[in-house]
């Protein structure tokens, strides 16, 4: 039996798609179940969940009255039936042997999780813009499953996980603290417990990337924000690439603060943006000579935008939860709830 999680929230342009690509996948349609998470959308994403309920009985419409993504998992996982529990964006499409490949491989390779590399697409020209720098090893560093494909490994983390029950149970439900982060922080739990996670080459999706700038720094914003909560909870989670952007970020700053002080202030300046405006324009440029040169001009603001919030974000969670680095545990609720009444059909 299969569980398929999709915790939603104001989905109403991506989630019929998702939904779609869930419904035909090559295994048994009666041997999985799909509970869709409503975090209490305004758009109208769950009156289009319950007119696929009509015509599909395994969908199961569950309200989340928290509206974060934590919190639709726990809720889901204490529902759940699964032997075998898969998270499923919204915003993403999955291959039809999603899977079919996933359950082969948690039964064959000896693994608690796995997950497969994302393929970012955009559907305008911002959002192409964006998706090429998400996929960019100088934009979000060494995320395999970013900017990798074509391997199979053990990985530290994957997107839209599918998991085994016994490993679930082992490890405990989601950090509710956390708006942001929490699948990196889950499955280091899961690693911390002897568990492993596959980054399998055939467990395909593709993610639907923010359609402005103003939505990617909002994101990885958050990203560099709760990221400081993961710190605290587990600082050998942590790798090298996410500590660049907050120093810098930091750099910059302090060398803002100096041309106001000594005359030579300008110098550390001018060495800092110096260089990093200089691989950002080569790296855009590489990019923009294999996929187009009209992605030239925004990838470059793409770039600075996405290292530029997430070195903010960082900084503004480390004074935000200067106080909480004796706080190992977050909000890690109980597994006992009731099931009854968090379901709407």
């Amino acid at each position: 039996m299969i569980s398929i999680i999709i915790p939603v929230r104001n989905e109403k342009r991506y989630i019929g798609r998702c939904l779609d690509a869930v419904l035909t996948q090559d295994y048994l349609s009666d041997e999985f179940e799909i509970l869709v998470v409503d975090g209490i959308s305004d758009d109208g994403t769950d009156e289009i969940v319950a007119n696929y309920q009509q015509d599909h009985p395994n969908i199961k419409l569950i309200s989340n009255n928290g509206r974060i993504v934590p919190v639709g998992m726990n809720l889901a996982l204490r529902e759940a039936d699964g032997d075998i529990l898969i998270r499923v964006d919204g915003h993403c499409i999955i291959e039809p042997d999603h899977v079919s490949n996933c359950v082969r491989h948690l039964h064959e390779d000896g693994v608690d999780g796995v997950g497969g590399p994302m393929h970012t697409i955009g559907e305008d020209f911002t959002s192409e813009v964006i998706a090429l720098a998400m996929s960019s090893k100088f934009g979000v560093g060494n995320s395999s499953f970013r900017t990798e494909t074509g391997q199979t490994k053990l990985a530290d983390t994957v997107p839209f996980p599918a998991y085994t029950r016994e490993i679930i149970q082992k490890v405990g439900l989601y950090d509710e603290e956390l708006v942001r982060n929490q699948d990196d922080e889950y499955n280091y739990r899961i690693r911390e417990a002897g568990g492993k996670i596959l980054l399998a080459e055939d467990v395909r999706s593709t993610y639907f990337s923010r359609g402005s700038f103003a939505k990617l720094w909002n994101q990885y914003f958050q990203y560099g924000y709760w990221k400081v909560r993961v710190l605290q909870k587990h600082p050998k989670q942590m790798s090298l690439r996410q500590f660049v952007p907050p120093l810098f970020v930091l750099s910059i700053t302090t060398s803002i603060l100096l041309t106001a002080f000594v005359r030579w202030g300008w110098v550390p300046l001018a060495v800092v943006l110096g260089t990093y405006l200089a691989a950002n324009f080569i790296f855009s440029l590489s990019i923009a000579s294999k996929k187009g040169w009209n992605f030239l001009g925004l990838l470059i603001p793409a770039f600075a935008i996405i290292h530029t919030s997430y070195g903010l974000g960082f900084l503004v969670g480390l004074l935000k939860f200067a106080n909480r680095w004796h706080d190992k545990t977050g909000k890690v609720p109980p597994w006992y709830g009731e099931r009854s009444e968090t379901i709407m059909s």
